[in-house]
């Protein structure tokens, strides 16, 4: 979604929207339409430059994604 490269689905970071806030789904299991992305924050600022949540979860609402950013800067922090 954010930089448009495909990739199999195992590399993948499934995300769905719970109350407005997009969140992490790490097990897929989470119900409503799900979105994926590389589980990078250069994915997620792409995304979010070229307003691809509101189409990928076709909603006009705007989202958070404050969690799902500091679960990707967690992610980094690991690396």
């Amino acid at each position: 979604m954010g930089c448009r490269v495909r990739t199999v689905k195992s590399e993948l970071l499934r995300l769905v929207v719970v109350e407005d806030v997009i969140v992490p789904d790490l097990r897929g299991r989470l119900p409503g339409r799900g979105a994926s992305l590389h589980p990078a924050l250069g994915c997620l600022e792409l995304a979010m430059r070229r307003r691809a949540f509101s189409r990928a979860f076709r909603t006009g609402r705007t989202l958070d994604v404050v969690r799902l950013r500091d679960f990707l800067a967690g992610l980094d922090a690991r690396r």
